[in-house]
């Protein structure tokens, strides 16, 4: 699968333990914010790029919080030393 790099960036955050925030209207997501495991924000994250990563399954929201990366995103996912 073709993943771009601000997706990669993305999906490596959520593999180390990150979420995105979602804010939603009466409809559909808004605004979203992805945040590592130490708190930093990660500016890579845009709707855009949000939405394609959900289309493809590879992020996934349990219950109504913040998504994390599916079995698909974190076989998706390239391998970096600093993974866990």
């Amino acid at each position: 699968m073709n993943i771009s790099r601000k997706e990669q960036r993305v999906l490596h955050v959520l593999a180390q333990g990150g979420r995105i925030r979602h804010w939603r209207d009466a409809r559909r997501i808004v605004a979203v914010d992805c945040i590592d495991r130490d708190g930093n924000r990660l500016v890579d994250c845009d709707l855009a790029t949000f939405d394609r990563l959900r289309r493809r399954g590879l992020i996934a929201s349990y219950g109504g919080a913040p998504y994390v990366a599916s079995e698909a995103g974190r076989r998706a996912v390239r391998a970096q030393p600093d993974n866990r």
